[in-house]
């Protein structure tokens, strides 16, 4: 609305804190609406003569519309002209809140991490699969529900104590449960019992708490998905999507039986009481006005329910006491700028392209008071925008994040590019919470693993405050502010590669955030550096503030990293690419020292921009200021595409060298080589991860610069001990501490509950002989320092560095977010020697 641009004077009503402006019209000149006026020059809505009215009170903090405080501003037309607006006369209200000030007292910070496999045995001892999907909390916060489609089963965890969550036993349903909530003392879960696509089923099953046993189930006549509860407990809200069959003609167009929306009645004591109706949500959506696809259901205090429709990009809002269809409208587009469209193999991050028009298709969805909500865009059919937006309940979108997310994703190392074709963070689902005197918004990111926090106390100017890591695909999310905690269920389960799902448990507290350890500094384009599977660690022997990291096979390219590390999180404030700029690497004779690395494998290896796709996982600051880098072969002699070369490049990422290994060594290799690099005393030393062919322990090569000559010794490896078989201990990473001696990293390839090796070792190599087997000493385990961090022991420590003023600083690889969460620990631990 307009108002005039001639204001008059201010009238003061003394026994309210607010002020009016009066505003006519004249014969409606000049007026936003006047009609008929005599008296109101320049009005906004004068209407036969009548004077409008402007009235602007005072919010005070924690007010519902602008939780930090803000103006309330009413107009109207003074009908019964008496000076005053009265409610009835209010046409049309906004508001103006304060500028959010973030809280920067109070953080959240992960406590524990709850693995769903603790339902089978006490260490997780099983190859099982679960899944953690949906969390909702008992009506005192102690204990939490969460849904296990895999088992078809609910499970309940003890959170009287946040940091030691325990299995409490779990409950089958049936069915594969979808989604649950809470009223009172039991828990209301909705059930897929579907034969298949077309013959959808599903229950609405009731369990009460305290007794883990199920005391009511009813049909709901389809297969439902998300369920939620009133905040007044009168009513639940279930989604009945009846998904369509992706395999069948791609998905398209969605088949039936068309989905629908149920309420529940929940007034009644019985369970066996309530009673259910069906809302009719066909007809009201433009792309497949047959199948509306409702995904996901939020409820707020008007008892107005807000349905996403995903596949066709539409929301609806319902009235739960007449359970109708009151408005509906479509999630719109976006234009994504400055985002990463295509999937690199080996993967290149670059955030440059643009799609229009790109649909929302929204998933999650929450209210953030009685009068805006926001959506979690994750797409599905056509669309995705991979952020999320706020919308006020007329349907208009009056914030949306942009390109952000992928932006942080991407400074915070959690970026997967094998996303960047489809919908890159994929934001899956949003969850609000009113933590004292803070609102905020919790937006789970499925691919990159985190939780986006925002403090949305102006709902139109949402502000983010931090990122929260996760386990591998965050699925729901719930705030217990009661308790200062937000709970989080991730789903995916793949033990192999060590993930396993389960619950995150996050405390808002007094402490500093942990999370991120590292981040990246803008490029002078404005995006952020992008980065991600950081393999090994060097420091700076004049600067103790700076590290430097390097980037794995799974990126092309690749580049070094410069990391200041004198703040907190650490900055990746420079970034160098590795080049072939004078063609050494190209003439290197690497196809003609092994056979079967052929010219078309070496070319590969070289780009078009002279910059190299090489496997770095050895990186070490060369005494002339440049670098030295050991890059690991792939796969065994007889079948290799790549060799384990050291490459020596200048200080601006140049290759000045490339060494080999000698052709009868070279000829044992398997696929585990080199894996950390060290310079002293003239000479490399370079950590193999694991033995190679027909050798009992894996060698540390020693390669005399001045000489050239190689001589090779073994290291003892600690005996395999993880309770999964089939693994293996090796080396990671070699570190110069001085006088002849250095550091090794040794561990196994487990993660989680199943790691068992994660050491460090000093060893002597200054007076040994070639093909001498070495001693080792124990310097520090540091699997409880992983655990310390309270999410799943990560698998991959990588890289460690002995700094000039002599602390120790470590890192762990995420695998470019492939099949990993993509949480990144760097930490120091002091001063070890």
């Amino acid at each position: 609305m307009q108002f005039a641009k001639k204001i008059l004077p201010i009238l003061v009503v003394m026994s309210l804190p607010v002020l009016m402006v009066g505003c006519g019209g004249d014969d409606g000149k000049n007026g936003a609406n006047g009609t008929n006026g005599t008296n109101g020059s320049n009005g906004a809505s004068g209407t036969d003569g009548k004077t409008s009215l402007i009235k602007q009170s005072t919010l005070p903090a924690g007010d519902a519309q602008c939780f930090s405080g803000g103006v309330k501003i009413e107009s109207g037309i003074d009908a019964n002209s008496d000076k005053n607006l009265q409610a009835t006369e209010v046409t049309h209200t906004t508001y103006q809140c304060d500028k959010t000030a973030l809280n920067s007292q109070m953080n959240f910070n992960r406590v524990a991490t709850f693995p769903v496999c603790l339902q089978i045995n006490a260490t997780c001892n099983t190859n099982d699969e679960t899944a953690a999907e949906i969390v909702a909390a008992s009506s005192d916060g102690m204990t939490l529900i969460y849904t296990d489609s895999f088992k078809k089963q609910i499970g309940f965890v003890d959170i009287s104590n946040p940091s030691l969550p325990k299995p409490k036993g779990v409950l089958a349903m049936g069915g594969e449960p979808t989604s649950i909530a809470v009223k009172g003392g039991h828990a209301l879960v909705a059930v897929d019992t579907s034969a298949d696509f077309v013959n959808a089923s599903g229950d609405f099953v009731v369990v009460d708490i305290a007794t883990q046993a199920i005391v009511h189930r009813a049909s709901l006549g389809g297969q439902p998905d998300s369920v939620a509860i009133s905040p007044d407990g009168k009513y639940a809200a279930i989604v009945i999507e009846n998904q369509r069959d992706e395999g069948l003609n791609g998905g398209l167009p969605p088949q039936l039986p068309a989905g629908k929306l149920v309420v529940v009645d929940l007034t009644a004591a019985a369970p066996s009481s309530w009673t259910l109706r069906d809302v009719n949500l066909t007809g009201i959506a433009t792309l497949y006005p047959a199948d509306p696809e409702p995904e996901f259901v939020d409820i707020n205090a008007d008892n107005i329910a807000v349905v996403t429709l995903q596949e066709n990009n539409h929301i609806a809002l319902v009235d739960l006491v007449t359970a109708t269809v009151t408005t509906h409208f479509t999630a719109g587009t976006v234009d994504m700028v400055n985002v990463d469209l295509t999937d690199n193999r080996p993967a290149v991050i670059k955030p440059i392209e643009v799609k229009n028009a790109q649909l929302r298709e929204p998933d999650g969805v929450t209210w953030i008071n009685k009068d805006y909500f926001a959506t979690a865009n994750e797409g599905d059919l056509n669309g995705g925008s991979r952020g999320f937006t706020v919308f006020n309940k007329q349907g208009q979108v009056v914030w949306d994040s942009g390109s952000t997310l992928d932006d942080m994703a991407i400074r915070f190392g959690h970026y997967q590019d094998r996303r960047s074709d489809a919908k890159g963070n994929e934001p899956e689902n949003i969850e609000m919470g009113v933590f004292g005197g803070n609102r905020y918004l919790f937006v789970n990111s499925e691919r990159s693993s985190v939780i986006f926090v925002y403090d949305v106390a102006d709902p139109t100017k949402p502000a983010f405050k931090q990122v929260l890591p996760a386990s591998a695909a965050p699925e729901g999310g719930l705030a217990i502010p009661a308790r200062n905690l937000y709970v989080v269920a991730s789903e995916s389960d793949l033990r192999g590669v060590a993930i396993r799902s389960g619950l995150n448990i996050y405390n808002y507290n007094q402490q500093a955030a942990r999370y991120p350890t590292v981040q990246s500094v803008n490029r002078p384009d404005g995006n952020p550096i992008p980065w991600s599977a950081l393999s090994a660690l060097s420091s700076d022997v004049n600067n103790p503030n700076t590290l430097y990291s390097i980037e794995d096979s799974f990126f092309g390219q690749n580049r070094i990293f410069t990391v200041d590390v004198s703040s907190k999180p650490a900055l990746i404030i420079g970034e160098t690419k590795i080049m072939d700029t004078n063609n050494v690497f190209a003439n290197s004779g690497v196809n003609a020292h092994l056979a079967s690395v052929t010219n078309a494998e070496l070319a590969a290896m070289i780009n078009a921009d002279k910059s190299v796709n090489i496997d770095p996982e050895g990186l070490a600051k060369a005494a002339d200021g440049g670098f030295w880098i050991a890059s690991e072969g792939s796969g065994a002699a007889a079948s290799a595409v790549s060799m384990n070369l050291i490459f020596k490049t200048d200080a601006f990422g140049v290759i000045e060298s490339v060494i080999h290994l000698p052709a009868a060594v070279n000829a044992l290799q398997i696929n585990n080589g080199y894996e950390g690099i060290a310079e002293y005393n003239n000479s490399l030393y370079l950590a193999f991860q694991r033995a190679w062919a027909g050798e009992a322990n894996p060698r540390i090569g020693i390669y005399d610069l001045a000489a050239k000559t190689w001589k090779f010794v073994y290291y003892p490896l600690d005996a395999y001990s993880s309770q999964f078989a089939g693994g293996w201990v090796g080396l990671s990473e070699i570190t110069a501490i001085g006088n002849g001696e250095f550091m090794v990293l040794e561990r196994d390839n487990r993660g989680g509950l199943d790691a068992s090796i994660k050491r460090l070792y000093k060893i002597n190599l200054q007076a040994v002989t070639d093909g001498q087997t070495i001693t080792k000493t124990l310097i520090k385990d540091i699997k409880p320092v992983l655990g310390a961090t309270t999410g799943p022991l990560i698998e991959k420590v990588e890289g460690t560095a002995l700094m000039a003023n002599g602390d120790v600083y470590m890192v762990t690889d995420n695998d470019g977010v492939n099949d990993h969460s993509g949480e990144t620990q760097l930490i120091n631990l002091g001063k070890l020697f």
